[in-house]
């Protein structure tokens, strides 16, 4: 699908079950997420994204390396879906990412998320593309300063999904306009 220096960013195929069932079950890769999840509740995360791809014609994406094929994670982008927050929220462009502990420090996070930030300003015309974070997850934030993103404190919000007081509650939204994309 997308082609980067190091990675393969392409749909999802049966064979990304399992890494990607072991990837969302690591304790310290969903450290910042509501909680692990089961490999069924995985299979039906992938599910979800090719929904997203058929209805949205955007959706998360296996980040592979060419190398030697090596699921890296996932990276792509996606609608928010956040009803209750309403717009500008809701409905906004999100590039995001999560991926396997021996990927991180690498530049993989950046370099994908940087060629689906093209893919949204390029291919699809957006004016604005968003990202979502915990405010206590520092190393999504550096990726998206990495990127060019910015903070936009108007936009951050209690995720609706978690209860009051949560910890992980809190959420920073970060923005990149078409006028600041250096593309």
């Amino acid at each position: 699908m997308i082609e980067t220096e190091r990675l393969l960013l392409r749909r999802w195929t049966a064979r990304d079950r399992a890494p990607f069932a072991a990837l969302n079950g690591d304790a310290a890769v969903m450290r910042h997420m509501l909680r692990a999840l089961t490999p069924l509740e995985s299979d039906a995360m992938i599910l979800r994204f090719e929904d997203r791809w058929q209805s949205d014609g955007v959706g998360f994406a296996v980040a592979e390396r060419s190398a030697d094929a090596a699921f890296v994670g996932m990276v792509g982008l996606s609608r928010l879906r956040l009803p209750e927050l309403g717009p500008p929220i809701d409905g906004a462009l999100e590039v995001g990412w999560r991926l396997a502990p021996a990927y991180w420090g690498r530049g993989y996070a950046t370099e994908a998320a940087r060629a689906w930030l093209g893919y949204g300003f390029d291919r699809l015309g957006m004016d604005e593309i968003v990202a979502i974070t915990s405010a206590a997850n520092l190393p999504s934030q550096a990726v998206m300063r990495r990127l060019g993103m910015r903070p936009d404190p108007a936009r951050s919000f209690e995720h609706p999904a978690l209860p009051p007081g949560d910890p992980l509650s809190p959420h920073l939204l970060f923005a990149i306009g078409r006028d600041a994309w250096p593309g």
